[in-house]
């Protein structure tokens, strides 16, 4: 692998920012700088963390990296749930975007047991 943008959770962790980026949009502006802020920054802090550890170029760095990624992917699930119980978010739409979430974590944690192997 030549670069973080081949990696299948990377690609997936951006398309779960861009949906959130999205679904924000119609947060009334009382929320610019409450949950849509909130939503927004971690959700697009999944991707930027798996492509700062990968350039790190070693594997203890990527795994701690891939770890606070999945901090992150944590703390937008929260944000998410936050948002439907607040009725900021339709309970479809929340579930939709927990199944990327999972399916998310499922990669991330994946890919860290592979790093831990090789170590």
């Amino acid at each position: 692998m030549s670069s973080y943008r081949d990696l299948i959770v990377w690609k997936a962790a951006m398309e779960i920012a861009v949906a959130c980026y999205d679904v924000t949009k119609l947060f009334p502006n009382t929320e610019v700088f409450g949950m849509t802020a909130q939503i927004r920054r971690s959700a697009a802090s999944i991707p930027a963390n798996i492509a700062e550890g990968h350039g790190r170029e070693s594997t203890g760095a990527f795994i701690q990296f891939l770890r606070v990624a999945q901090g992150s992917l944590k703390e937008l699930e929260t944000h998410l749930i936050l948002a439907g119980r607040v009725g900021l978010l339709n309970d479809a739409k929340v579930s939709q975007l927990l199944g990327q979430t999972e399916e998310i974590g499922k990669m991330l944690r994946s890919l860290v047991r592979s790093l831990q192997q090789k170590t």
